[in-house]
């Protein structure tokens, strides 16, 4: 049995948050047959099992080397230090806990749309939340910014959205040069160094860019109907995107487009990470496999397990790829086998 992200028909998308559902649903009913105890290594990789029930969903490192991770239907956040598994109760299931970032102070911050908030864990259990007011939240990626502001999607109200010291400022999608939809959908969201917001706009079919002076601008992408997915700059300002449903990988620079087409047919892209090499990575949900985009060339690495389902992923500040495995594992792959060559 396998776990894949569903092909859509011209003119219609499967949303992101659909896909997850679908594939933590067919997880959980074949988890008991495939856990194994322990850790499992392949060349280059080293892989955590969690327990049996937790299905890991984001994942992000801070500068102390601690790997933080979300858990869906999970009322806990996951962490793994010096090579050891903990949890830290957050008191409230999650559903869809796709966003999850780490500050300079090596804080945790993630969505909780159950509830309707944001909310911050410290690595001593302390937990602050900040809610939305309101009644509903349907809530993609969330980034932090270089000056520690917190931005997230938010596509029940169409906004991505500006947290700043308890204060939230929306930027909804009304008025935005050219013309976009109100169903925009935003998902995946990046801050720049300089303060620039990036965002996709799934159902747009747009990237969005918020100036730090608040002007939005959208451009729209070449490929139609591409389904967008998570965004990244890297450290020349390039912006990196994923295209689901066109199964390529996309960059933004000087005004221009390229697209990356990945070599495995209908892979299942997920989840996208720049790291300080330059290097753009990329999750293969349904190819069970990482990817590498360098140079215009796009790398592909095998996970050591055949029923690998790999969903968020990361990079350390060595270079280290970091990813979550919706069958319940965490893994690395080393710097020594990920590094540019």
């Amino acid at each position: 049995m396998s776990v894949g992200v569903p092909k859509p028909s011209p003119g219609w998308r499967w949303p992101l948050w659909l896909v997850l559902t679908i594939a933590i649903v067919v997880v959980l009913a074949v988890g008991v047959l495939v856990w194994r105890p322990g850790t499992y290594s392949s060349w280059g990789f080293q892989e955590f099992r969690l327990s049996p029930a937790d299905i890991p969903v984001g994942i992000a490192v801070s500068h102390d080397g601690t790997v933080w991770f979300t858990l869906d239907a999970s009322d806990s956040l996951g962490l793994l230090r010096n090579g050891h598994i903990q949890k830290l109760p957050k008191g409230v299931d999650s559903v869809e806990p796709l966003g999850l970032a780490i500050d300079a102070g090596g804080r945790a911050w993630y969505t909780e749309a159950p509830k309707q908030r944001i909310s911050r864990a410290s690595l001593d259990g302390t937990i602050a939340s900040f809610p939305l007011s309101a009644p509903v939240a349907r809530l993609g990626r969330l980034a932090i910014a270089p000056d520690g502001d917190v931005w997230f999607a938010e596509s029940s109200l169409v906004s991505v959205t500006h947290l700043k010291d308890g204060r939230l400022t929306r930027h909804v999608l009304g008025s935005i040069t050219p013309a976009t939809p109100m169903d925009a959908a935003p998902f995946g969201v990046t801050v720049a160094r300089e303060g620039t917001v990036w965002a996709t706009l799934q159902n747009a079919n747009k990237l969005l860019r918020i100036s730090p002076s608040g002007d939005k601008t959208a451009f729209d992408v070449p490929t139609r109907v591409s389904g967008l997915g998570d965004v990244a700059v890297d450290a020349g300002g390039a912006v990196w995107f994923l295209e689901i449903a066109a199964n390529k990988i996309g960059r933004f620079a000087g005004g221009r487009f390229e697209e990356f087409t990945v070599p495995t047919p209908s892979a299942g892209l997920t989840a996208l990470a720049v790291a300080p090499d330059g290097a753009a990575w990329f999750t293969e949900l349904r190819g069970h496999k990482l990817g590498r985009v360098y140079g215009g060339t796009i790398t592909e690495f095998v996970l050591p397990r055949s029923d690998a389902r790999p969903f968020g992923i990361t990079v350390d500040a060595a270079n280290n790829v970091w990813y979550t495995d919706l069958s319940g594992w965490v893994g690395r792959l080393d710097a020594s086998r990920a590094q540019i060559r």
